[in-house]
């Protein structure tokens, strides 16, 4: 069984001035409010947080969007799924 190669979109992010965020390398969006976005990007999941937080273009099949707001934090999580949860661990 071959694998199938998946090729990754290159992952950018530019802030100015902590009102405008552009982003590239965007897989899709898990969850969004006037302060919180969550979006899966190509190198894990990005958290977004502020104050009035639109975002203004999204494009999912050439893997950008932009955001605007007061954004006060960026956060990446590695988003790598665990095998078994909690008791595949323990039994390992």
């Amino acid at each position: 069984m071959a694998e199938e190669k998946k090729t990754r979109l290159p992952h950018n992010l530019v802030l100015e001035n902590r009102s405008k965020l552009s982003l590239s390398g965007v897989i899709d969006i898990d969850s969004f409010d006037e302060n919180t976005i969550i979006i899966e990007t190509e190198l894990g999941e990005l958290t977004v947080q502020g104050q009035e937080l639109h975002i203004n273009n999204l494009s999912i099949e050439v893997g950008e969007m932009s955001i605007e707001g007061s954004i006060t934090t960026l956060h990446y999580a590695d988003t790598e799924k665990r095998s078994g949860g909690f008791w595949g661990r323990v039994f390992k």
